[in-house]
C-alpha cells in the first residue's frame, strides 16, 4: 500500500511537471505569434536611425535619443520610466579625415580611413613618415626602437577567419586597435595606422575605441579598409618603401551629462528580484548604430510591449536598460552597477542584445554550472524555433560588473557572419536590418525572459 502512495505521488508530480511544460511552450508560442505579427521594434529602429541618426556618447544625438527612447518605454507599457544620470566622455571627430601613402616610384594611392575612437588629432598640417608594417604586439617589441621610431606604424592584423564564431575573431584581433597605438608610441612611432576589423575585404574604415597609456606620447591613430591594409601589405613584400601621410581632427572634450533610459514592470510575486533587458543607446557617428546597437534597444523595448499585450505580469521585476556609453567608457555600465550596488537590489538575471539584428541562433552565458544545467534544461522550448547554441562561455559588456553581485549574466547571440561587414562603418544603417530577424531576437529575449521570470535560479 506505501509503494502505491509513493508511486501516486510521483506521478501527478510528473504529470504537473509534463502540464506545465505544455503550458510554457503554449506561452512562448503566443509569444512568437504576437512579436511576428504585431512587433513595432522595426519602425521603433527606423525612427532611431532616421530621426536621430548616429548617437555617440556626449553629442545632440545622445541626447535626443535618450528622451526618445524613455517615450518609447512609456508607450510600451512600462510601470515606470525613469533616468539614471551619469557624466560621458565627449569625443568629436572634427573635420573628415584625409590620407595616402606613396610609393618610392611616386605612385599615390589614397586610403579610405577614419579616426579611432578616443585619439588624439593629428599636427595641423597632418602626420607623415615611413610605414612600417608589423603583424603582431610582439613584433612592435621585437623590432624596438631601432626600427620603429620617427615611422608611421601599419598594424595589419587580419581577423581569423577559421573561427565560425567571429566575435572570437575580433576578439583575438582587437588588440590591434586598442592597445597598438600606445605601444607603438613606446618605441617612438609617430603615428599608427590599423587594419580595420572587418570579416571581408572591402572598402569601409571601421572606426572603434583604442585606448592610451598615459606613460607613452598619444599618437594619432587611424583605421584603414581592409582593401588597403592588403594592398600596402603587398607592396612592403615586394620590398617597396611606402611613405604614409594622414590628417585628423579629432580630440578629446570635457565629460558632459547623460543617463541610462531605464522601464519597468514591478514582479506580482518576487518584486525585489530583478530580472534585466537591455541594450546599448549610444552608437559610432560614423552611420546610423542600427545593428550596434539600436537593434537591442528596440528588441528590449519590444520585450515590455509583447508582456502587456499578452496581459502577462510578471513574477520578478522586469527591467529594460538602454545604456549609454558602452562604446567608448562604459560609463552607463559603472552608473547601473555602482546603484545596484549601494541600493543592495537583487539582481537574479540580466541579458543582454549586442550582437546585432541578425537571426537569433542562441544566448551565451555567464552563470554558475547549477544555472547553465537549469538553462539547458530550457532548450527544448527553443529548438523549434531554430535557436538551439546555448553555451556557458561569456555575456554582453554591460552587463558583466554584475556577476560581483551574484547575478547569472546572459547575450543573445545572433548568427555572426555579417555583423563585422557593418560593425563601427558608416555601412550600420537602417536598410542593413531585416525586420523579419530583428523580430526573431526580439522574441528569443522574450521567451528566455519568461522562462526565467517562471522559474528563477
Amino acid at each position: 500500500m506505501k509503494y502505491r502512495i509513493y508511486f501516486l505521488l510521483l506521478l501527478t508530480i510528473i504529470c504537473q511537471s509534463v502540464s506545465a511544460q505544455q503550458q510554457d511552450s503554449l506561452f512562448i508560442k503566443k509569444i512568437f505569434n504576437e512579436v511576428m505579427t504585431n512587433a513595432n521594434a522595426y519602425e521603433n529602429l527606423r525612427f532611431i536611425c532616421k530621426k536621430i541618426g548616429p548617437r555617440l556618447s556626449g553629442s545632440a544625438n545622445a541626447a535626443k535619443a535618450v528622451i526618445e527612447t524613455a517615450r518609447m518605454m512609456k508607450e510600451a507599457g512600462a510601470d515606470t520610466v525613469y533616468l539614471q544620470p551619469c557624466m560621458v566622455p565627449h569625443w568629436v571627430r572634427g573635420e573628415k579625415e584625409s590620407g595616402y601613402v606613396t610609393l618610392s616610384n611616386g605612385e599615390k594611392r589614397q586610403l579610405k580611413l577614419c579616426a579611432l575612437g578616443n585619439s588624439v588629432g593629428s599636427p595641423k598640417n597632418g602626420v607623415g613618415a615611413e610605414i612600417i608594417e608589423v603583424k603582431s604586439i610582439q613584433q612592435i617589441k621585437e623590432l624596438g626602437e631601432k626600427n620603429i621610431k620617427g615611422k608611421i606604424v601599419f598594424l595589419n592584423i587580419p581577423m581569423n577567419p577559421t573561427y565560425l564564431y567571429t566575435f572570437h575573431a575580433y576578439g583575438e584581433s582587437g588588440v590591434a586597435r586598442w592597445a597598438g597605438p600606445s605601444e607603438a608610441a613606446k618605441y617612438g612611432a609617430i603615428g599608427a595606422m590599423v587594419r580595420s576589423l572587418a570579416s571581408n575585404v572591402d572598402d569601409y574604415p571601421h572606426t572603434g575605441v583604442m585606448s592610451y597609456n598615459d606613460s607613452f606620447p598619444k599618437i594619432p591613430a587611424v583605421a584603414i579598409s581592409t582593401n588597403d591594409a592588403e594592398w600596402i601589405s603587398a607592396q612592403l613584400k615586394n620590398n617597396k618603401v611606402i611613405k604614409g601621410w594622414f590628417k585628423t581632427s579629432c580630440e578629446m572634450l570635457a565629460d558632459v551629462p547623460s543617463a541610462n533610459v531605464i522601464g519597468e514592470i514591478k514582479g506580482s510575486t518576487f518584486p525585489d528580484e530583478i530580472v534585466t533587458v537591455g541594450g546599448h543607446l549610444d552608437s559610432w557617428d560614423l552611420a546610423e548604430g542600427a545593428h550596434d546597437d539600436g537593434a537591442g534597444c528596440v528588441q528590449s523595448i519590444e520585450l515590455l510591449r509583447t508582456f502587456r499585450a499578452l496581459g502577462y505580469k510578471p513574477k520578478r521585476t522586469l527591467r529594460i536598460v538602454m545604456f549609454m556609453n558602452e562604446e567608448n567608457g562604459s560609463r552607463g555600465e559603472e552608473a547601473y552597477f555602482k546603484a545596484a550596488k549601494e541600493n543592495k537590489e537583487k539582481h537574479v538575471f540580466a541579458v543582454e542584445s549586442d550582437a546585432g539584428g541578425f537571426s537569433p541562433s542562441g544566448f551565451g552565458t555567464d552563470m554558475t554550472p547549477t544555472q547553465f544545467a537549469k538553462v539547458v534544461s530550457w532548450k527544448h522550448f527553443f529548438e523549434d524555433y531554430d535557436i538551439n547554441k546555448f553555451s556557458n562561455d561569456g555575456s554582453g559588456s554591460d552587463i558583466g560588473s554584475l556577476k560581483e553581485l551574484g547575478t547569472a549574466l546572459a547575450e543573445l547571440r545572433p548568427d555572426s557572419q555579417r555583423y563585422f561587414d557593418v560593425h563601427h562603418a558608416n555601412n550600420d544603417v537602417f536598410e542593413a536590418v531585416s525586420k523579419r530577424e530583428l523580430n526573431l531576437g526580439a522574441f528569443a529575449l522574450a521567451a528566455f525572459a519568461y522562462l526565467v521570470d517562471q522559474y528563477g535560479f
